[in-house]
């Protein structure tokens, strides 16, 4: 078998995408993916992880919950010492004038106000207090070349009920009435995001320690919440996929929404037009991450 891999490609610093996670690591199963993929693309200049709450519904430490589950892939992978973690919010925003500091929001911030003219990709896999709160903490950000990748969001264009808006409405008001460049894949995109046991057992149970934690979590949380289930939707994935390549799927130009508290959209037309993808590409995302993660271990889990 070859030695060579994707970390093998030579990618100049100049070349790479600037990239932050800002992930609700604990909530379900599929986070855990996202991560790891974010990790294992040698095309991102990745500046840090960033955990986030996901409210109080299933735990009253959600944040911590999320942190300890980065830290915990990170040693997995050998890699606890070489990638930033910044703890995010523990809590959502009170109303949309009032930030919740915290060290994740100061990283935004931080490299936000870089002198540096590539864009910086802000993934969301959960809710967005934290980009919220550092726009309010910092405006001088809303100016910067920050591009917001969102999972999250109902279905165009009427809205409704959606975890990760759910868990700060009012963030998210924040964000779509700012300026900052915004990405946005509802659930109805991903939710396509649909992989079975069979092929998780044969491409990523097999990569080491690491594949098969990822595995076998998943199977424990669907065993714990949907024991008929033979499949997951790993519906984080995309914010890599579309970061590696915009054009991995359909998506349109549309003025901002806002939302109220049922999480409709609200389509006033005031505001600047969002990136909203109507679908993504499926097998690129998963093949990517299922090559990646083979390659990783076969290198001897080194990057």
């Amino acid at each position: 078998m070859s030695d060579f891999t994707i970390f093998d490609v030579h990618y100049p610093p100049e070349a790479k995408q600037r990239v932050i996670v800002n992930t609700d690591a604990k909530n379900e199963a599929d986070d855990q993916y996202a991560i790891v993929q974010a990790i294992l693309t040698p095309s991102f200049d990745l500046h840090g992880i960033i955990p986030a709450h996901f409210g109080t519904r299933k735990s009253a430490t959600s944040m911590q919950d999320s942190h300890d589950e980065t830290m915990l892939l990170l040693r997995l992978m050998g890699l606890e010492d070489d990638i930033r973690v910044e703890a995010g919010a523990t809590h959502a925003m009170p109303d949309e004038q009032t930030p919740v500091d915290s060290p994740g929001a100061r990283l935004i911030i931080e490299e936000a106000m870089k002198d540096d003219d590539r864009p910086l990709h802000i993934a969301f896999y959960g809710p967005v207090t934290d980009i919220s709160s550092a726009l309010l903490l910092e405006p001088a950000i809303e100016d910067r070349n920050i591009r917001v990748v969102w999972i999250g969001g109902g279905h165009w264009p009427n809205g409704g009920r959606e975890f990760n808006l759910s868990n700060d409405i009012h963030a998210a008001n924040v964000l779509m009435k700012s300026n900052l460049e915004v990405w946005q894949v509802p659930r109805t995109a991903y939710r396509t995001m649909g992989v079975t046991y069979a092929e998780l057992i044969e491409k990523v149970y097999t990569q080491g320690e690491i594949g098969k934690y990822l595995v076998e979590q998943l199977l424990a949380f669907n065993g714990r919440t949907n024991p008929s289930m033979e499949y997951r939707s790993l519906g984080d994935s995309p914010c890599i996929g579309i970061i590696i390549d915009p054009e991995c799927g359909r998506w349109s130009w549309k003025p901002a929404p806002t939302f109220d508290m049922q999480m409709h959209y609200l389509h006033t037309g005031q505001y600047r037009p969002i990136r909203v993808y109507d679908s993504v590409n499926t097998r690129f995302i998963h093949e990517d991450f299922f090559a990646k993660l083979a390659q990783f271990i076969r290198r001897g889990s080194k990057l």
